[in-house]
This record gives C-alpha cells, sequence and structure tokens, in this order.
C-alpha cells in the first residue's frame, strides 16, 4: 500500500512537497494544522528606514510586511534585514523591494537549527545595531528580542498575524478513518513544524476520536523543542512513537519522511 504523509504546514507550503512525494510513491495528504489571520491597523506601519535592523521571525512575517508597508523607493540600503533561515532570506531576495544592494543576513544552510539561538549567533559576531525591529505573530517566544534589549539595542515589534487552529474538513476526517481502520495501512507520518500546530493537530485527532491511532504515527518535526513537546503529548496515552528532526526546509523534510 502507498504510505500516507500528513502535511499540516499553512495553507499554500505544502504544495510543492506534496507533488514531489507522490511522484516518490506517496500519498500526501494536505491538512493544515493552523489559519494565519492578518491583524489590521489603523496606524502607520513602521518603516524599515526608521530602524538599522528589520528581523523577520518568519516567512510569513516577511510575507505581510512586505504586502502591507509602502516600499516604493524598495528597502533601505542602511537597514539590515535579518531572517531566522535560509528559505526566508531567498524570499526576500527575490521580493521586487529588495535589490543587489540590500543587505540580508541569516543563518547559514548547514546550521543545526534555523531559530533564534541560530540567528543570535549571527548578529552578535557583529556590530549589534541602535534600533531593531522584530516583525512577528501574535504568540512565540521573545528569547531573541530579549538578548538584544540585554545588549543594550532598543528593540520594537510589530505584530502582523495571528494563528489558530484549522478545523479538520469532513473529507479529511473519513479519510483519516479509513486509514486508522485498516490493519494493513502502514503508519501515516506527520509532518509537524511547530508547537501551536502540535497542540492544534492532537486537539483535532481527539475531536475526531482518532488521537490513539494519531498517538502510534511517525512524525516529522523541525526543532528539538518540537519534539520534546509532542512526546510529552502522546506519552500520556502509553505510545512512545518514532519522531525524526530535521531543519525546515523541502530537501531535508522530504529526507526525514522518507526514511522515518
Amino acid at each position: 500500500m502507498q504510505p500516507t504523509a500528513v502535511l499540516t504546514r499553512p495553507a499554500g507550503r505544502n504544495e510543492a512537497l506534496a507533488a514531489r512525494l507522490c511522484a516518490a510513491g506517496w500519498q500526501a495528504l494536505l491538512l493544515p494544522a493552523l489559519v494565519l489571520e492578518s491583524l489590521e491597523y489603523t496606524d502607520p506601519i513602521p518603516a524599515p528606514g526608521d530602524f538599522d535592523l528589520v528581523v523577520f521571525v518568519s516567512g510569513n512575517a516577511a510575507r505581510l510586511y512586505l504586502a502591507q508597508a509602502n516600499l516604493a523607493e524598495g528597502w533601505p540600503a542602511a537597514t539590515l534585514a535579518a531572517t531566522v533561515g535560509p528559505a526566508s532570506a531567498q524570499a526576500l531576495r527575490e521580493a521586487p523591494q529588495f535589490g543587489p544592494k540590500s543587505r540580508i543576513v541569516h543563518p547559514s544552510a548547514d546550521a543545526p537549527a534555523y531559530d533564534s539561538e541560530a540567528l543570535w549567533q549571527v548578529l552578535s559576531s557583529q556590530a549589534l545595531p541602535r534600533r531593531a525591529l522584530l516583525v512577528r505573530g501574535e504568540a512565540g517566544r521573545d528569547w531573541l528580542a530579549e538578548r538584544l534589549a540585554q545588549a543594550g539595542v532598543d528593540v520594537y515589534s510589530h505584530v502582523l498575524y495571528r494563528r489558530r487552529p484549522a478545523a479538520w474538513p469532513q473529507g479529511a476526517v473519513r479519510q483519516l478513518r479509513r486509514l486508522a481502520d485498516d490493519a494493513q495501512a502502514p503508519p501515516a507520518v506527520w509532518l509537524l513544524t511547530s508547537i501551536a500546530s502540535i497542540d492544534a493537530v492532537a486537539d483535532a485527532a481527539r475531536a475526531a476520536g482518532l488521537f490513539e491511532w494519531w498517538a502510534r504515527s511517525r512524525f516529522v518535526v523541525t526543532h528539538p523543542r518540537q519534539e520534546e513537546h509532542l512526546l510529552a503529548i502522546v506519552r500520556g496515552s502509553g505510545q512512545t512513537p518514532m519522531v525524526k528532526t530535521c531543519i525546515p526546509a523541502d530537501d531535508s523534510i522530504f529526507q526525514a519522511i522518507a526514511d522515518v
């Protein structure tokens, strides 16, 4: 039987990976765990030119900020942009607001993780800015903002979106139940890429009466903290599933799913 991979990244982030998995003989179920909601603002969007550094904590933060900010003259050359991973940095480089003189820093492609700690290693290895803007979602860690502030940087946050659990479509629930009822079906592999998505998927599995089956699945996560959180949830049901951790890049995720 075809193995099944359940891809839970936000809508629009799963299609290329799904196509690659299907070409390799997998069945891919696109089931976003979270819905991203843009926040409306009546006040002007903070301008990048007012800061020495703008940190985008995610690709979604970068996309929404560039869509809302009025950058008719492009990204200011004096302002450094930073992301927690190379994929978000590449998205910035391809944005029309960024030109060849725009400066972008991020953890290297071979960094052990793409997170605030890895970005801090990059930022703290050079002269720190006087004023920094963190573009982020409503919920998330404050670790990087605290480190910058402790180093004497004036830190400002701009919250652009919130995340809420997505409802599972009934068709997807029926498909999962067929897998759960089929004793011959190989364990599904779930891609989970944030603690919030782990909580949302676990709650949805409980609501569908599928938690015990879900807890026996296999999992791919993109950070050790996610693995710890996931295991704490599923061990409550007496399970210790196979979990593989990889960096949040499609090549690494594809290989992890194939190997799990």
